[in-house]
């Protein structure tokens, strides 16, 4: 298929966006700044939401000891400490509006332990939209995921956005282009014309 034979039918398509909210946006991520990330997003649900097409805000709040997970790993990584007052609010750039579907996910990948599988399929959705932040962790988790639950997927790349440029490309280079299609916000919007 030849990108200007890309095209996305909104009746079976929806829009994924991972955990752009408060504290993870202020992080400092590369290779597309967090602001970048958000603009191309707001772009993609206005068109989204224009067509009538689901749009999924996912985000992540990590529940309090005892009952968050708290793995023994070699990183050295401390058990993450509370969460500060409004971290997990969803950027107001994106615009929510009361027709979007809102996850709350307790670990990285978004379709683990949430209702997204359900909210997508009775909605006849086979296709989704990703992006978000960060790319290798709550992206690349619910794509992997995405994939196993048998969806299509389109990454796109200006629309996410990690916290080290290698683990980003990494991810577009040895992952992605296995379980889906990678395209940029405008090559999106222009397969839902």
């Amino acid at each position: 298929m030849t990108i200007d034979e890309f095209k996305l039918q909104s009746h079976s398509t929806a829009l994924v966006l991972i955990d752009l909210q408060a504290g993870i946006a202020a992080l400092p991520v590369q290779p597309n700044s967090a602001a970048d990330v958000l603009a191309n997003a707001r772009l993609l649900a206005d068109r989204f939401r224009a067509l009538d097409a689901p749009v999924v805000l996912v985000k992540v709040a990590f529940p309090a000891a005892p009952g968050g997970l708290r793995p023994i790993t070699d990183s050295g990584q401390a058990a993450p400490a509370a969460e500060p007052a409004g971290w997990s609010e969803l950027c107001p750039e994106v615009g929510v509006a009361a027709s979007d579907i809102v996850i709350t996910k307790r670990q990285w990948g978004a379709f683990y332990g949430t209702e997204l599988d359900l909210q997508l399929r009775r909605r006849g959705i086979d296709t989704i939209v990703l992006g978000g932040i960060a790319t290798h962790v709550g992206v690349e988790s619910t794509a992997r995921s995405a994939f196993e639950h048998g969806y299509q997927q389109i990454f796109v790349e200006d629309a996410m956005s990690d916290l080290h440029a290698d683990t980003h490309e990494s991810t577009f280079r040895y992952v992605f282009p296995r379980i889906g299609r990678i395209r940029s916000t405008e090559e999106v919007l222009a397969a839902l014309a």
